[in-house]
Parts: structure tokens; C-alpha cells; sequence
């Protein structure tokens, strides 16, 4: 295989929980129903041809439509009938979800990650009390360290409304260009936003996403555990308890457990 094929350039983006801090009249609702904990932004990067992993994984969503014991299934027939099934770990069946996991174990990439706790008063002065700069702010995180190397990087990131306008994603760079460590920044990144149908690759950065959100939000490590040696890291950004010693960066050799949960 030449190397030059497998488009080292381009990573996967995709979250898990959602950005919401306040009900009506300002109440803090963090973790009432439908509400997270916490908020996760992923990356992904594959080591393979990326023509031939989005052909199997679309091959795999058609696998499972045609699936008769798939018939019935209420989240994938809706999503055939809005334009096309995709995986998706939140809404997929667990033996979707198995299929789907077993392809993920199947392949060489790698996932990192960033988690954000919620925390009130930290994001009303770090964050000025909005979703976007919340978002920012992890993306920056990710970003920081991807700056200086020459040539390009394409970040194809899932669309999420507001926070992945071409602003608020350029306002995550500047935030990541000033955390170099002042270091010249002589990558030049270029946001490509999709969404899971037109972009197949993404559902795997899903499926990573939301395997490390079920830790920290529910303590269960199952599917975590079965993608570990692929996480090469998870910073949880905001646990200060563990900040001596980088005890808030976790690896295959220093992996999550279930008293990460928040």
C-alpha cells in the first residue's frame, strides 16, 4: 500500500452529550433528564484507505437493512425513511451496535478525546455563559498540539447547529494557536463540517464518543474497555482534582475506570 494514499491529513470529528446548562430562568438542569453531565469532543484518525473504509461501512448499513431480523426496528426504519441508515450509538439496537463495534475492532485507527464537565461557574467566566465558546474551548484542547507540522489538516467534524459554524470553529483555532506554547503555527487547518449520511467515517467517531461518555456519565466501561488499546487519550479538561502530575490524562497504560464517573 503507498502511504500517500491513506490521507494521513484528515481526521474524524464527532461529540457526545450535549452543551446545555440552564432550563427556563437560568436553572442549572446538568444531568436531569436528557440533560448530560458532561460534553465530549473526538477525534479519529484511520491508517487505512479512507475510499475503501467508507465503502465497507456503507456496505455494512445496507448489510443491516436487508437484515430481516433488523425488520422491525423502529430507529432504523426512521432513518431509512429521512434519507438512509447510518450507525449512530445513542439511537442503534445493541445488536447493531455489536455489528458496528466489531468493525471498529476490525480496523487500525486511533481516538482522542477531550471531556468537559460541566460546571456552572467555571463556564459563566471561561466561557462567557455560552454553548459555542463551551465548544470552542474543548476543540481548542484537542487542536493545540496538531499545529506544527507543515502542510494540511482537514478536520471533517459533525455538524452541531450553531457551535460548528465556520466562526465559532475558527475561534477554536485561535484559541488552539494561542496554547502552542508558542510554537509557529505552520499547519493550515481546514474545517470540512458534514453530517453521518454524506460522511460515513464519522459514525466511527461517534461510536468512540459515546463509548467514553457511558463511562463518565453512567461509570460503565464495557464498551471502552473493548476499544481501549484504540483511545490512545482522554483528558478529562476540567477535573482539577487530578491535574497534579497529568492525573486527568488517561491512556491504554493508565485506562478509565468506572470511578471516572461524574
Amino acid at each position: 500500500m503507498n502511504p500517500s494514499f491513506i490521507q494521513d491529513n484528515h481526521r474524524f470529528l464527532d461529540e457526545a452529550g450535549d452543551t446545555t446548562f440552564y432550563g427556563k430562568g437560568k436553572v442549572p438542569i446538568i444531568g436531569q433528564d436528557g440533560v448530560s453531565l458532561c460534553f465530549i469532543i473526538g477525534m479519529v484518525k484511520f491508517k487505512e484507505l479512507l475510499p475503501t473504509l467508507r465503502q465497507r461501512i456503507v456496505d455494512l448499513q445496507n448489510q443491516v437493512v436487508a437484515d430481516p431480523y433488523f425488520r422491525e426496528v423502529p430507529s432504523i426504519n426512521k432513518k431509512v425513511s429521512e434519507g438512509g441508515f447510518y450507525f449512530h450509538a445513542t439511537d442503534d439496537v445493541p445488536e447493531v451496535r455489536k455489528v458496528f463495534y466489531d468493525f471498529i475492532a476490525s480496523i487500525d485507527c486511533s481516538f482522542e478525546a477531550y471531556v468537559g464537565r460541566k460546571i456552572p461557574p467555571l463556564y459563566e467566566t471561561k466561557h462567557n455563559g455560552k454553548e459555542a465558546e463551551f465548544y470552542a474551548d474543548l476543540l481548542s484542547h484537542l487542536l493545540k498540539n496538531k499545529l506544527s507540522k507543515k502542510g494540511k489538516l482537514v478536520l471533517n467534524i459533525a455538524s452541531r447547529g450553531k457551535t460548528t459554524k465556520n466562526t465559532n470553529l475558527q475561534l477554536a483555532l485561535a484559541k488552539a494557536q494561542n496554547r502552542n506554547k508558542g510554537k509557529a503555527a505552520t499547519t493550515q487547518v481546514l474545517f470540512n463540517v458534514q453530517n453521518h449520511r454524506v460522511e460515513p467515517l464519522l459514525n466511527v467517531a461517534d461510536y468512540f464518543c459515546w463509548s467514553i461518555q457511558r463511562v463518565f456519565e453512567r461509570g460503565e466501561v464495557r464498551y471502552y474497555n473493548f476499544l481501549k488499546d484504540r483511545v490512545s487519550l482522554v483528558v478529562d479538561l476540567y477535573d482539577t482534582s487530578r491535574y497534579r502530575n497529568s492525573g486527568n490524562y488517561y491512556s491504554p497504560k493508565n485506562p478509565l475506570t468506572a470511578a471516572n464517573k461524574v
